[in-house]
């Protein structure tokens, strides 16, 4: 007698996108509210309307979650072509300011790297969920000035090409999150093109006068 086919898994029910968008908007709107020591799972869930199991099925606790909805905000983020790799950058750069210039992108990405100085344990998703994810826009960004011709193509090996690709994420970043967190200026236009200027060009040539 034959074997009868396996019957399929049984999954649950399929994830609403509105209640995952409500749950990224109420965990960030009550971290500016309430700051992290008084965030609780059942008051996110109360704030985006669904039920507590809901979130506990996703996120083993307020940490994960609050990485989670960092991490959606910084996936908006793109870097759309601008016809050079300096206005590429001045682009992302600027874009990347104005986000973090949010009451909700400020108070929730403060709040997750201070906590993860008491928890190691959220160092790990912070950097797959938010930072490794966001080097794709260097990766772009370097592929398109290659294709341009504006950058040499790649030399090394993989390893060194990741190295340099560390390295020129991390001077970015590095530079508009303490322009906007902690020296608490703007980055406009001007910043944005004199930053840009540095990056490309060297100290000479920034040092000269816009």
């Amino acid at each position: 007698m034959p074997c009868s086919a396996p019957l399929p898994r049984r999954v649950g029910r399929p994830r609403s996108a509105e209640a995952d968008a409500a749950i990224m908007d109420a965990t960030r709107a009550a971290l500016v509210e309430v700051g992290w020591s008084r965030l609780t799972m059942g008051h996110v869930a109360a704030r985006a309307g669904v039920a507590k199991t809901t979130l506990y099925r996703r996120w083993a606790n307020k940490g994960e979650l609050v990485v989670h909805a960092v991490a959606a905000l910084f996936d908006e983020l793109d870097l759309p072509d601008r016809g050079s790799l300096r206005a590429d950058i001045e682009g992302v750069v600027i874009s990347f300011g104005r986000l973090l210039q949010l009451p909700e992108t400020n108070a929730s990405l403060m709040a997750v790297v201070a906590e993860s100085t008491h928890d190691p344990a959220l160092r790990e998703p912070i950097r797959e969920a938010i930072v490794d994810r966001q080097k794709r826009l260097v990766l772009q960004g370097r592929e398109r000035a290659q294709a341009r011709g504006e950058l040499p193509p790649d030399a090394g090996n993989a390893e060194e090409s990741a190295r340099f690709v560390d390295l020129i994420f991390d001077v970015i970043a590095g530079a508009v999150v303490h322009r906007t967190l902690v020296s608490a200026e703007p980055v406009d236009e001007e910043w944005a093109q004199r930053f840009t200027t540095l990056l490309l060009d060297g100290l000479a040539a920034a040092s000269r006068p816009h």
